[in-house]
């Protein structure tokens, strides 16, 4: 190949990577910071240290909250259990993580935190348009169990049966994958502010 076709030809390779580069910063300007964990693991108080570094902090549940009011449905347990089955059935596994997107996109801001996905697919789906980190907060079954009965909530379990059929729910629908793959782990089996600390600490190892 004569030199002046060859430079010719580096320099427009050079040009169109630069270009391919600029698109794909572009395209993923934006980080969504996806904390998961079984019922009970710490999820949102993690969410919340990042929420006083005014992050803005999205959680399933409430998107999910979102979908049943605009479907009409009255938010109980049950139906909000339902819902998110249907939603999935007709829609695929990832149908939460595509309407936290425009949400997403609404507000001004480069990191998000998404709070409870469920499984992988929902990673996939927002690795498609944004940076994806996924935290994983991790602590024992009895640790989660003494939490949950400590909340009083009335989603809450029972007793041990109803917390074991709980957790199984939750496995089968992905999660125990998505914790096993998650980019890092946090372990929650001290205090509130161990866990906040931990999680600070690693909120300032990620890019702004």
């Amino acid at each position: 190949m004569p030199p002046i076709i060859w430079s010719v030809f580096k320099s427009y390779n050079t040009l169109f990577a630069k270009v391919r580069r600029t698109r794909m910063h572009k395209a993923k300007s934006k980080t969504v910071i996806v904390v998961v964990g079984m019922p009970g693991a710490g999820k949102s108080l993690a969410s919340s240290v990042a929420a006083k570094r005014r992050i803005r902090v999205f959680v399933s549940g409430d998107i999910i909250r979102e979908e049943a009011n605009r479907r009409n449905v009255s938010p109980s347990k049950e139906n909000l259990g339902r819902l998110m089955l249907k939603i999935r059935e007709e829609e695929g596994m990832g149908a939460v993580a595509k309407r936290l997107a425009p949400l997403i996109e609404k507000i001004d801001g480069n990191i998000f935190v998404y709070e409870g996905a469920r499984n992988i697919e929902e990673i996939e789906e927002l690795d498609k348009k944004y940076r994806v980190f996924t935290i994983a907060i991790h602590a024992s079954p009895q640790s989660r169990y003494r939490r949950l009965l400590r909340r009083g909530r009335s989603d809450g379990p029972r007793n041990w049966a109803d917390f074991r059929e709980r957790d199984e729910r939750e496995l089968k629908v992905g999660v125990g994958k998505l914790i096993a793959l998650a980019d890092r782990v946090v372990e929650n089996e001290d205090t509130k502010n161990d866990l906040k600390r931990r999680t600070a600490r690693l909120l300032k190892t990620l890019p702004n």
